[in-house]
């Protein structure tokens, strides 16, 4: 997981494109997790991923999943809004699909506005739209439990529900459950699991 160095990267000792080689070198470690926020910019850039993928494949490395924060609310009560973020995501779709990913991990983030239901069935909302564009790229999109109503085991695992779509599913964190049994959590989650986060 590249948020395991993430002191490495915000204080400028690591770049993402040194990522796998310290993944693989250091650690021995030959799966990659990849997290957006530290090559925000260049999800686009296929310059940029034409040779991330081929450092990755000099490595011997796969690129797994990439986990996808601030780009906006996927359940917000803000149809406009939860639209745009569901474009925000498409993005990190694509790169994803390139790089040879098998998921994006987003955020079930609902703007805390209205009963856990109407949340839950405003994120089902965001995500399935999102789910629906990323099938035919063959990527699935997974929720982690990362605060909020997510880190709740039963809504998490009944939005995903609602959702509906086979590449819709969940990233257990088995230390994110912040004051919910977490063994209750892993139990609600895992049957929706394409990843978890082990610790």
């Amino acid at each position: 997981a590249q948020w395991s160095l993430h002191k490495a990267h915000f204080g400028g000792k690591m770049k993402n494109i040194d990522f796998p080689a310290a993944a693989k070198k250091d650690y021995g470690i030959t799966g990659v997790e990849f997290v957006n926020q530290f090559w925000k910019d260049q999800a686009q850039d296929q310059a940029y991923l034409k040779d991330l993928k081929q450092r990755c494949a000099d490595l011997g490395v796969t690129a797994v999943l990439i986990m996808i924060d601030g780009e906006g609310n996927l359940g917000d009560p803000d149809d406009a809004k939860r639209q745009q973020a569901v474009d925000n995501h498409k993005k990190w779709v694509e790169a994803a699909k390139f790089l040879g990913c098998h998921s994006i991990r987003v955020n079930a983030a609902t703007g805390d506005k209205g009963t856990p239901a109407e949340q839950g069935k405003r994120a089902a909302d965001g995500l399935r739209a999102l789910a629906t564009f990323a099938q035919p790229h063959g990527i699935n999109v997974i929720v982690e439990n990362h605060g909020g109503l997510s880190s709740n085991g039963e809504w998490l695992a009944a939005t995903i529900k609602e959702v509906g779509l086979p590449n819709a599913g969940t990233l257990p964190d088995f230390g994110n459950f912040h004051g919910y049994d977490r063994y209750k959590g892993v139990d609600e989650t895992m049957p929706y699991a394409k990843g978890v986060s082990a610790k």
